[in-house]
């Protein structure tokens, strides 16, 4: 796939929202316009090295995952996605909201619930189901790149079934600020992040709308190409 446009179903909170710029300037990258960015003092004050840190996440911009990136199947086309886009967003559903926090998940840093949301595991799950239609199957090579052996059962299944190991029952809603990180160097980095976002005072998170992100080719970043707000 790797001379293919891959696309993705991000939440990400608009260009303007504070929650956005949080995370642009963390990662130096602002996946609405393709600007790169300074990073903050603070940041790199904590870590000299903060561009090597924020490498993996700032490639994807700053998002939550609802359908992992694919490329298109034989016959579709990126028109009919987002029309796609815009009939799911079209269908009245419970609008989650989340109280968010900073935290370890996987060995990296993000912003996650400080709770489970039901109606937000349900928006993930319908994004993975209605959009699979236009998927293009992974190849062996992709499949390997994911190291199924190290999955369990059920993500070796999902990776099969939906081209992705971490959606129904196995999705957590996470905002990425950084990439893996040892116990070691996490938890100062952990610290400032908590202190950063506890600026904004945001004490609810509303996932309140779904973007279209594109990647043009394996090389590049991925960029909001379309954005729409769910109905109520």
């Amino acid at each position: 796939m790797t001379g293919l446009p891959r696309y993705a179903i991000y939440f990400a909170a608009g260009a303007d929202s504070a929650l956005t710029r949080f995370g642009a300037e963390l990662l130096g990258y602002d996946a609405y316009t393709g600007d790169e960015l300074p990073f903050p003092a603070d940041a790199l004050r904590i870590a000299p090295d903060w561009r090597d840190v924020t490498s993996d996440p700032r490639k994807y911009g700053f998002h939550a995952t609802l359908k992992a990136p694919m490329a298109l199947a034989a016959g579709k086309t990126e028109a009919e996605l987002s029309a796609a886009c815009a009939s799911f967003a079209g269908k009245a559903r419970p609008i989650p909201a989340i109280s968010p926090i900073v935290d370890s998940i996987s060995g990296f840093i993000a912003v996650i619930p400080a709770a489970p949301v039901d109606a937000l595991q349900q928006l993930a799950a319908d994004c993975v189901r209605e959009f699979d239609s236009l998927r293009l199957a992974l190849t062996a090579e992709d499949r390997a790149r994911r190291r199924p052996e190290r999955l369990s059962e059920r993500q070796r299944d999902y990776l099969d079934r939906w081209g992705y190991p971490y959606v129904m029952e196995e999705f957590r809603f996470h905002m990425t600020l950084t990439g893996r990180l040892d116990a070691e160097r996490r938890g100062p980095i952990l610290q400032m992040l908590r202190e950063r976002f506890a600026a904004l005072k945001l004490d609810t998170l509303t996932v309140d709308r779904i973007a279209l992100f594109k990647q043009d080719d394996a090389e590049a970043r991925f960029r909001v190409i379309g954005e729409w707000a769910l109905a109520r």
